[in-house]
């Protein structure tokens, strides 16, 4: 449906947490409280609702009826009219114009297929698709006096009230509202859709009446059984009926436009929600040509087709939240190249699920794994997987050849629906049936790229697919891996044959064989020095990695080196009590307060477990509850929902295993909570009989940024409900400020993780917290009770000398030098804003999320509130570009990582580092990094 719209003054702004489908309130009147505070019919009710039905039910056989009727009709107009002229030449273009009238008398349902039609010139000849497009905008409207009785029931004042003018002729006519230019009292420019009169009921008549006769034709026909057409329908028919609810269209509206926030191409009319009812919906109102006349947009039709495709496949792969009727008639063009997405009355979902399945099926096609491909494609898109198990191999051959012709051998002439229908064909061979999500997600595509093959016929949809897939690949593109292994092959060949020899021997998940996103081209450093490191071949680089936290003071600092030498020369004690061992705790303790205690250990996931095991032990309770993408390191209840893969809705997220080899059990026993959203409090509430523990990061190190009213809400409801909160301060702590980021945020935990900074440089964790808590670890005296009521929790290394005496330098030096904060703080600011400025000149989209010595630079126009979605839509090509462009430039950047200030980096450092990302950004850009 388009019309023309100007910017509005005020429009509705999404605020956090809310839904996308709102169901609509009650209707006033039609229930009253029950006995126990619940609803029950009011005198009558019962009778409506008798009444309703019987009607429904009335005209649902009506249309069936009709449908029969004038599908018979037009049925005999077409074999008359081959019979009468046959061999005309323009046979198609007549029956594309019986059809279409039709697709018009049958009403709404029917002129959905219209519009598709009209986006198919690829499929139907030029003439025979223009027939159709009429369905676009020139449809009939209501009358006007239906279309007053209808603004007067549906919007909450009078239109007097609400609107300085009102124009009563539609600007624009859809299949199911038209849209009306209106000024709001304030003087604002809107764009008024209005639900046309009768639309609703016929919608509803229209759905029972098909799905009544696909029953009928289900348990008459057995070759239609195996579709399972009714399923499917059932499936499709809320949708199909949602469209006509303005409130619910007025959040998926929302919804999208905060995924495009920012976006460089794209824009969606905001929405002025104390104006939208179920039969009204007020919006921006915003100029531009029409889609179906894209070479009046003043812009190039090359570069406005691959936007398109590039916008549909964002909506797919990306949000999880795809237009599903992405028709002409539905795009405005600007005269900058802007597109403005209109018509949220169908829009599919993807779940985070269906996304990772989606991308993982994709990226094993065009890296012709095909056995992975079908696979993963079952998992996907088939709704009855398990018929396929008794002939798996010979269907699982048959989908490899049809991937192998669509993604390899027929690329220039790629079709995503011819593909989709071939493999379709094929399920249903077996007896399967597609999900009702692929349907949707073939009908989307099939429209969409119509249309861009409509904009462009010259286009080729698998190249422009494949540049735009490549931006957001996790794995480097070929292009991009030959420049580097020139480039930095060239800058360091003693690291890179360093890595190659290891490879026979050595396997590190951490830096050389990276976990996850590998990095192509590690360093090996051959020494390092304050903020700087050196690599084996001589290149000196400003380094932006801290040791991924330790390096809060810089590499080498003396004070530090003094510490580990003396305590080296004094014997390096392990296993048995040291100065350097109490001298440590005592520094750790006397920063979270009086009553402090502390139980030392080797890094930050050792403490993680220690944690946890105190607090099962302490509460008698089992299981834990964590935030998604939270990280707590390696072991197995912490990489639950940590890392890349999440699962389920988002406010109320399924545990889902990060890795191979984790323990099944343990990993769906979790309770997966959502960082910031009070949902999650009553989660907590809910399981607090089951629970021992919360755990989290409370300043998460991904968003460098901490929620300290939820964090005083978490405090309290667990401290109702005697479960024990726990934060994992291993980055954060005694960086961020002296202690960690509850000091920042003014709460306090039960137990405190800690590791990185309190070891100097050397491995190291800790736990600090009450002391009853901690003393579950500690001895009873009687070796019978210990190990049924205490929880062992020691290590050989814990707590040695040399470590504990490195980690003591470095708190003694944080301690009496307190201006460090203020001075990392400081430089931190400075950093992200001449990063964002030098990303603003060139007028690329990019995001520095930067606090307290801790910030990320993410290539992405949107600016996702969850953690799910800060990897989505995330130019991952870009991302690792950037490493080694910086790399050229003699600053070291941790490939997709979060990167950290030392007090060691001086201003002239920073200056550098600002000079370098102007430079790398600037050839980036000219090198075609970049979406335009």
């Amino acid at each position: 449906m388009a019309y023309r719209i100007s910017p509005a003054l005020s429009p509705a702004v999404e605020t956090p947490g809310g839904t996308a489908d709102t169901p609509a309130p009650e209707t006033p009147g039609r229930a009253g409280p029950g006995p126990a505070g619940g609803l029950v019919p009011r005198p009558g009710a019962r009778r409506r609702t008798r009444v309703s039905r019987l009607r429904l039910a009335i005209g649902a056989g009506s249309e069936a009826g009709r449908l029969l009727w004038w599908t018979s009709c037009f049925t005999l107009r077409w074999v008359l009219d081959r019979a009468l002229h046959p061999g005309r030449p323009d046979a198609r273009r007549r029956l594309a114009a019986l059809l279409r009238g039709y697709l018009l008398r049958m009403g709404p349902l029917y002129m959905k297929a219209g519009q598709i039609l009209g986006t198919q010139s690829g499929i139907l000849s030029s003439a025979a698709a223009g027939e159709f497009r009429s369905f676009f905008s020139e449809l009939p409207p209501m009358p006007e006096a239906a279309l007053r009785k209808t603004m007067d029931r549906g919007l909450p004042v009078p239109v007097a009230a609400a609107f300085e003018s009102f124009d009563w002729q539609p600007v624009a006519v859809g299949s199911v509202a038209q849209v009306h230019r209106a000024v709001l009292n304030c003087g604002t420019d809107v764009a008024v859709k209005v639900v046309k009169s009768g639309v609703r009921q016929r919608l509803e008549a229209s759905t029972r009446a098909l799905k009544a006769l696909l029953v009928v034709a289900h348990a008459l026909c057995p070759p239609v059984r195996r579709y399972d057409l009714p399923g499917h329908f059932a499936e499709l028919q809320p949708l199909l009926a949602g469209q006509c609810d303005m409130r619910q269209e007025a959040a998926r509206q929302k919804e999208v436009a905060r995924n495009f926030r920012d976006h460089p191409f794209l824009r969606i009319p905001g929405t002025f929600d104390e104006l939208c009812t179920g039969d009204v919906l007020v919006m921006e109102y915003v100029d531009g040509v029409p889609g179906t006349d894209p070479s009046q947009a003043g812009h190039s039709r090359s570069s406005l087709a691959r936007r398109l495709q590039d916008v549909f496949y964002s909506m797919v792969f990306f949000h999880g939240r795809f237009h599903v009727d992405p028709h002409p008639g539905n795009i405005l063009f600007r005269p900058d190249g802007r597109i403005v997405l209109l018509d949220f009355g169908l829009v599919g979902t993807l779940s985070a699920d269906d996304r990772w399945n989606l991308s993982a099926f994709y990226y094993a096609c065009i890296r012709g794994q095909w056995e992975a491909a079908t696979e993963r494609f079952v998992r996907t898109f088939v709704a009855n997987p398990d018929v396929l198990l008794p002939r798996h191999e010979e269907y699982a051959e048959g989908l490899a050849a049809i991937l192998r012709r669509h993604f390899q051998a027929e690329t220039s002439r790629w079709s995503t629906m011819a593909f989709f229908d071939d493999a379709t064909r094929l399920l249903y061979g077996y007896g399967a049936r597609a999900s009702t999500r692929f349907s949707l997600l073939s009908l989307s595509l099939l429209t969409g790229e119509g249309f861009v093959t409509q904009t462009d016929p010259d286009i080729n949809l698998y190249r422009n697919a494949r540049r735009f897939t490549d931006l957001f690949s996790p794995y480097m593109s070929d292009d991009v891996r030959e420049r580097f292994e020139r480039e930095i092959g060239g800058l360091s060949p003693r690291s890179l044959a360093a890595r190659h020899d290891a490879a026979g021997y050595l396997v590190a998940p951490t830096h050389l064989d990276r976990y996850g996103l590998p990095s192509a081209f590690p360093l090996v450093v051959a020494k390092a020095s304050g903020a700087r490191i050196h690599d084996l071949d001589g290149n000196e680089y400003i380094d932006l990695s801290c040791g991924y936290g330790p390096h809060i003071l810089g590499y080498g600092h003396h004070g530090t080196v003094r510490a580990i030498q003396e305590a080296v020369a004094r014997g390096a004690v392990n296993a048995l009590g040291n100065p350097a061992e109490l001298r440590l705790a005592e520094l750790i303790a006397q920063a979270f307060g009086t009553g402090t205690k502390v139980i030392l250990g080797n890094s930050g996931t050792e403490a993680v477990q220690m944690a946890l095991r105190m607090a099962r032990a302490y509460t008698g309770r089992q299981r834990v509850a964590k935030f998604e993408g939270h990280y707590h390191g390696f072991s197995d209840q912490s990489l639950v929902s940590s890392l890349f893969r999440y699962s389920g809705d988002a406010r109320c997220p399924n545990p889902v295993a990060n890795s191979a080899g984790m323990q099944r059990t343990l990993v769906e026993d979790t309770l997966v909570l959502q960082y910031g959203d009070p949902a999650s409090l009553d989660r907590i509430a809910a399981h607090a009989k089951t629970l021992a523990c919360v755990i989290l990061e409370p300043m998460p190190v991904t968003t460098a940024a901490f929620d300290r009213s939820f964090l005083r809400q978490l405090r309290d409801v667990c401290a109702r409900e005697n479960v024990l909160v726990i934060y994992d301060e291993v980055i954060t702590g005694f960086r961020v400020h002296y202690g960690g980021a509850q000091h920042l945020a003014g709460v306090s935990p039960d137990l405190t993780c800690l590791g990185k900074i309190i070891g100097g440089g050397l491995p190291c964790g800790a736990v600090a917290g009450r002391p009853d808590v901690i003393d579950i670890a500690r001895t009873t005296g009687d070796p019978y009770v210990d190990i049924e009521t205490r929880a062992f929790v020691g290590g050989t290394m814990s707590g040695n000398s040399v470590t504990a005496a490195a980690g003591a330098a470095v708190l003694t030096h944080l301690s009496t030098h307190p201006g460090i904060y203020s001075d990392l703080q400081h430089k931190t600011e400075w950093l992200a804003q001449n990063l964002t400025a030098h990303a603003a000149d060139i007028g690329i989209p990019c995001k520095v999320t930067a606090a307290h010595s801790i910030f990320s630079i993410t290539f992405d126009h949107a600016t996702p509130r969850l953690i799910r979605d800060r990897l989505t839509g995330s130019n991952f090509k870009a991302n690792l570009a950037l490493s080694y462009y910086m790399r050229k430039q003699g600053v070291y950047v941790p490939e997709l990582h979060t990167m950290m200030l030392s007090d060691a980096h001086t201003m002239e450092d920073l200056q550098q580092v600002s000079r370098a990302f102007a430079r790398s950004i600037e050839e980036m850009n000219d090198d075609g990094f970049f979406t335009t």
